[in-house]
């Protein structure tokens, strides 16, 4: 039986996860398995994180199959007390079918996270963007500032190794995942929201009710704890004046913090928080020796300054550091531990990550699916290039994200130098009629048309990496983008550019 409550932690002895391999639900039974719980679980296919699971205690099975539930049961020697499933393990999942028969209770992947933040405080990033790495920041800051957080992001974090922990100190770091509401099992102290627009409408219908569910988040935060949101963001900003406005003395609500760009830095024709109201001030950012961080000043609304140099590029990435060291601070780590641990983190899985390095050819991958995030990679990237030709591999993800959004996508694509389109990526959908990557090529902008005259193209995966390693000459970078499989090329890319030079 499924259900909407959240388990209560001291209540499970035995939890069996539905999807174990995934991202997501591996790292909750990670940290199930580190606070005393027998975790054991299923996913279709034996992936590299079971093994790290099977090394902690677990006792995993691949392939779903009905009869694994009794079998967990007897290879445990204890009953099954709840299921924690993924999304991907539906009502048609015949694992789940056996555990309803049997009367054990189903919880989403996100209320089992909600069951592993039981006894502590709760620091959650929300927003359509931005919210592993912002994430996977906190979880460094405040590893770095020993606080030894617990923490559950959507990548593995390259300083810590994984994606998920169980720690000993009081806080725990999470994603708020909007895609499918489930943000709304969670009760944060604090919350960070890095921006709020349009996505996810198959699930959400219109951009209101995507808005909706983040003023609902918001009120879910605790009455004494913070919101701290971009105010160069007009979905968040908007967020945070509806927040206000709702407080009265009968229905106190979170504080608001705000964070952004000083006005005279700001690129014009987007929407600013004026500086004076600004808890939060990005004063400057200039590109660091090496090409491919940056060093950023910060002023607090004190008047007190933190230069950090980021080994992230971007400023996008300069806003996500914003927010982390406001809630740092917020939560008592002081200014200059955050800075450090800050300056120390070097990434997350699939989040402008270099792969390597060919006679002066950089390869990078990022996890970009939505416009925002597409143009935030490319102009990062075009920043590092330094003058020099940024070459794209983008993979669309989902035909309802296609068909909602390729306009954005074409204008997004055409900041880049060349570009080579895939086709779509499918996930959890079916195809739509009429809705193929065509959609985006042949509104590519005419001066990536000539640039680039094969834009106009879907090409396939085979050419698209024949195309990158010859076109790409040294100083330039080429970058894949997408959430789908598109990284699987990053491999042949190296091996041509390797080959090219021999």
């Amino acid at each position: 039986m499924t259900t909407s409550v959240i388990p209560a932690l001291h209540d499970i002895t035995h939890a069996h996860f539905l999807g174990v391999g995934g991202v997501g639900v591996s790292g909750i039974a990670r940290i199930f398995a580190a606070r005393g719980i027998t975790v054991t679980g299923t996913d279709a296919k034996d992936l590299p994180v079971m093994d790290q699971l099977r090394d902690q205690g677990a006792t995993l099975y691949v392939g779903y199959a009905a009869e694994n539930i009794a079998r967990a049961e007897a290879d445990s020697g204890h009953p099954i007390d709840v299921i924690i499933a993924s999304t991907v393990a539906g009502p048609d999942n015949p694992e789940r079918q056996a555990a309803e028969a049997a009367g054990i209770p189903i919880y989403h992947r996100s209320q089992g996270l909600a069951a592993a933040m039981e006894g502590k405080k709760v620091l959650t990033v929300a927003g359509t963007h931005g919210k592993t790495t912002t994430s996977s920041m906190a979880a460094v800051t405040f590893a770095s500032a020993g606080y030894e957080p617990s923490y559950a992001v959507g990548a593995a974090i390259a300083n810590l190794g994984t994606n998920a922990d169980h720690g000993a100190g009081e806080w725990f770091i999470a994603e708020a995942d909007e895609s499918d509401g489930s943000l709304l099992n969670y009760t944060p102290d604090i919350s960070i929201v890095t921006n709020i627009e349009a996505d996810h409408l198959d699930y959400y219908g219109t951009e209101a009710a995507v808005h909706q569910v983040f003023t609902d988040f918001a009120n879910r935060i605790r009455p004494d704890g913070a919101l701290i949101i971009c105010a160069d963001d007009p979905g968040a900003a908007a967020l945070g004046q509806r927040h206000r406005d709702a407080a009265t003395v009968e229905s106190p609500r979170a504080k608001v913090y705000t964070y952004g760009l000083l006005t005279s830095m700001n690129p014009s024709g987007t929407i600013n928080t004026h500086e004076q109201r600004l808890d939060l001030a990005i004063t400057d950012i200039q590109p660091d020796l090496s090409g491919t961080g940056q060093q950023v000043t910060y002023r607090f609304a004190d008047g007190n300054y933190q230069v950090i140099r980021l080994a992230t590029p971007g400023t996008h990435n300069a806003l996500n550091a914003a927010g982390v060291l406001l809630a740092a601070v917020i939560a008592g780590i002081p200014a200059d531990a955050a800075a450090q641990g800050l300056a120390s983190f070097t990434g997350s899985a699939r989040r402008f990550e270099h792969h390597g390095t060919v006679n002066d050819v950089r390869v990078y991958d990022d996890y970009a699916h939505h416009p925002t995030e597409v143009t935030a990679a490319i102009t990062a990237a075009n920043a590092m290039a330094g003058g020099n030709k940024v070459h794209v591999i983008f993979q669309p993800h989902l035909y309802s994200r296609t068909q909602d959004f390729a306009t954005e996508f074409a204008t997004a694509l055409s900041n880049a130098s060349t570009c080579r389109v895939l086709d779509i990526y499918r996930a959890r959908e079916t195809p739509i009629d009429g809705v193929t990557a065509e959609l985006i090529t042949e509104q590519l902008s005419d001066e990536l048309k000539t640039r680039d005259p094969h834009a106009t193209q879907v090409a396939s995966r085979q050419h698209a990496v024949a195309s990158v390693v010859q076109t790409a000459t040294p100083g330039d970078i080429i970058l894949t983008l997408g959430a789908g499989d598109v990284n699987q090329l990053i491999d042949d890319i190296l091996v041509g550019l390797d080959h090219r030079n021999h």
